[in-house]
């Protein structure tokens, strides 16, 4: 059986402050956002898979993943970011082909972007 990911959800601690980095610092342009009056949950146009997200619970306990994207310009995209947004992994050229760095979104989520080369 073949899958296709149609959709990655990042929870964030501070849905507000999250969504106002996401579009400020990386450009993301909102796609739906809900509930209306108050949202805790923004999806983004344009990033192949759906990509979005939601207010975590409050638990205390916050686990945070990584999400990979491919752009066409990974150097000039590294340019931009990297006085901007804090740095996991700088950009580099990978063994399996790939040009790549990884930053971090206020909540510790891994953003990574990458070209083939």
């Amino acid at each position: 059986m073949q899958m296709k990911l149609g959709h990655v959800k990042l929870g964030v601690s501070d849905i507000k402050r999250s969504m106002e980095w996401y579009t400020q610092v990386l450009g993301f342009e909102i796609d739906s956002f809900s509930p209306e009056d108050e949202p805790t949950y923004y999806d983004f146009k344009g990033t192949g898979a759906t990509f979005s997200i939601g207010q975590a619970e409050h638990s205390g306990i916050y686990h945070g993943g990584r999400t990979n994207f491919e752009v066409e310009d990974v150097d000039g995209l590294w340019e931009s970011l990297k006085g901007n947004a804090t740095v996991v992994e700088s950009i580099w050229d990978t063994p399996w082909g790939t040009r790549k760095f990884t930053i971090a979104d206020p909540d510790g989520n891994e953003l990574g972007f990458s070209k083939q080369v």
